[in-house]
């Protein structure tokens, strides 16, 4: 039987009021069984084969103790991973991509957001996004609106007022929620792609055989970028 003896001999770890090592008691995974190293005849201590195994057994259970003793640092919290219904948004549910940290805003607030806006009935065609638009120097332009103006879809005012500076949100908007006609905010800059948006989602022929309830869900990846009182 080997049995090997691990103590830290610097002062740095046996410190106690050390946060490292704190951290590693918190961490540590659990005392690993004494192992046993037997063969099928005695050998003797003073054989090659004796030293061999011993020579074997201690790498082991060296490499193994110095590992367990590399621990990344602690993850940031996760965010949901699961969408979840908003509330009073009539039936937008989102699903957060990162969690902000800084003001929520309120109606009445001018807010600076970034999207991606899809439409779920063309396989999640994207149809606009504020990345694309570019000012002199080549920058992002954000989408600017007054939360609660009415101005704007309102699946986008209902994810916005929950969401915090510097959150990242996906939602998916149901039609009752999204574009119920065309001057609705935001408008894609784009001539073809405005056409494509609205032929499809206000189509007569589709929506009088009843698929009103899917062509006008909207997919949108909303980054709250400032609020102005």
């Amino acid at each position: 039987m080997v049995v090997v003896h691990c103590h830290a001999s610097s002062p740095y770890l046996r410190d106690p009021q050390h946060t490292a090592l704190h951290y590693l008691l918190r961490r540590a995974p659990p005392s690993p069984p004494i192992i046993y190293a037997t063969s099928p005849q005695p050998l003797s201590s003073s054989s090659p084969s004796a030293a061999s195994t011993r020579r074997t057994l201690l790498v082991s259970i060296a490499t193994t103790s110095f590992s367990s003793l590399i621990l990344s640092p602690p993850s940031k919290s996760a965010t949901n991973t699961e969408f979840f219904d908003l509330p009073n948004s009539g039936g937008v549910k989102a699903l957060d991509l990162r969690a902000g940290t800084g003001a929520t805003p309120v109606d009445g607030d001018q807010v600076a957001i970034h999207y991606y806006g899809r439409l779920a009935a063309k396989q999640g065609w994207r149809f606009d996004s504020t990345y694309d638009h570019k000012d002199s120097t080549g920058e992002p332009i954000p989408f600017v609106f007054t939360l609660g103006s009415g101005k704007v879809i309102s699946g986008i005012e209902s994810a916005v007022r929950s969401m915090q500076v510097g959150g990242t949100r996906r939602v998916i908007i149901p039609p009752s929620q999204g574009y119920q006609n065309t001057s609705q905010e935001p408008i894609p800059p784009n001539f073809f792609d405005r056409q494509r948006l609205f032929t499809t989602i206000f189509n007569p022929t589709r929506l009088g055989n009843g698929e009103g309830s899917t062509l006008g869900t909207l997919i949108f990846d909303i980054e709250l970028i400032s609020i102005r009182h």
